[in-house]
């Protein structure tokens, strides 16, 4: 019998009384500040920060309206997520502060409520502007074991989730590592050099071909997405081709481009020029990109070209459309087909080991963040009070 379950065969035998939230909480909503109050940094003056629609402060103010140590839940923005702060800080009306009684220990609460993160997000309230209504949060249950297990809860769940933190600063380092080894590797089988008037790459002759003789684009326009309804339940994802990638999923069953891992593109932001390899069906958010595949007339190796683009700089001054004006024009090297197939199989490998999910680093930093989550979700476990 561990201590949680000897604190809780010694002081509630019957079990945990439950209480809804609003009962033995006060759910309060914070006050809106114009952008022009705030400051974008934090200085001595303005040194708190300001909570709006995510863990991210909007801003820095020169005054609080909430203590330290107290839990938000965002109304906005990225609703039902659950925040704590350890400073004290100005709570905007975008969210919801928490502010407990004296039998519930705040960092018990917060600990509580991030496993009810997943059942808030879901209570978002749809038509107008999407919010989470007060009553949700005050109706629901909460568990109030006795002080003594809360506190022993809230020690080992703070001790764990320090050594998480220092565990996940590790990997995150050795993954940052690696992507400078891959970035390094990348670069050198991409990078040829002049010899005698001819170049070379890792020793075979290569031409030189504009991106848009080897790559063909074809317009999103009949793939974009008609509602922004997303959901995980749905399975189409929607792309940009900008850092966020997939900005949701989708039930659409019309306008779905259709790839696969034998027939994949290459999204195109064509004013930023990002750009993602995608080898599964899909539909986008704007006309703002090029979907680029290879031409039928040229031998060439696809993902060889997608390698090659990563390594060209390239900087957008003026927001305009850079694929057909600029981009398509940039040369690259190109080797024998045998070649090509070589530096892919390499870097296919070395990419595997750094970004993908299911291999690698990703996947043992995921596997730390669902252990903790398994184990603070078992502590937090409790069986409803019975009466004798």
């Amino acid at each position: 019998m561990n201590r949680i379950e000897k604190l809780i065969a010694e002081l509630c035998p019957n079990g945990v009384e439950w209480k809804k939230l609003g009962e033995v909480c006060e759910v309060l909503r914070g006050k809106r500040l114009t952008k022009k109050e705030l400051s974008d940094d934090l200085t001595p003056e303005f040194k708190y920060p300001v909570f709006h629609g995510g863990l991210v402060p909007l801003g820095y103010y020169d005054k609080y309206n909430r203590k330290a140590s107290q839990t938000m839940i965002i109304n906005t923005g990225s609703i039902g997520e659950v925040v704590w702060s350890s400073v004290p800080f100005w709570s905007s009306d975008g969210t919801f502060t928490i502010e407990t009684q004296n039998n519930i220990i705040d960092k018990f609460l917060y600990y509580y409520l991030k496993i009810k993160e997943s059942y808030l997000k879901s209570q978002k309230r749809e038509g107008g502007v999407p919010t989470i209504d007060r009553n949700v949060i005050e109706n629901l249950p909460i568990p109030i074991p006795p002080l003594p297990i809360q506190e022993e809860i809230v020690k080992i769940l703070d001790t764990f989730t320090e050594l998480e933190a220092e565990l996940e600063a590790e990997l995150e380092a050795e993954l940052e590592a690696r992507k400078k080894q891959y970035e390094y590797y990348r670069n050198k089988l991409l990078t040829p050099v002049k010899h005698n008037g001819r170049w070379y790459l890792n020793g075979k002759e290569v031409e030189w071909k504009k991106l848009g003789e080897v790559l063909d684009y074809e317009q999103p326009t009949k793939y974009i997405i008609q509602t922004t309804d997303y959901s995980d339940n749905y399975d189409i994802p929607v792309l940009t081709a900008g850092q966020t990638f997939i900005l949701g999923y989708t039930n659409e069953k019309d306008g779905i481009f259709k790839a696969t891992k034998n027939d994949p593109v290459i999204i195109f932001d064509d004013f930023t020029t990002s750009f993602h390899w995608v080898d599964f069906d899909f539909k986008v958010k704007s006309s703002a990109m090029k979907l680029l595949k290879p031409r039928k007339e040229v031998k060439i190796v696809f993902k060889y070209v997608y390698y090659a683009m990563t390594c060209i700089k390239y900087s957008t001054i003026e927001h305009s459309r850079q694929w057909i004006s600029k981009y398509s024009n940039i040369p690259i090297p190109i080797p024998p087909l045998s070649e090509q197939e070589r530096i892919v199989a390499i870097l296919d490998k070395f990419d595997a080991l750094v970004n993908d999910l299911t291999s690698g680093l990703p996947a043992e930093i995921e596997a730390r963040r669902k252990q903790y989550e398994y184990y603070r979700n078992k502590l937090l476990q409790f069986p409803p009070f019975q009466k004798c």
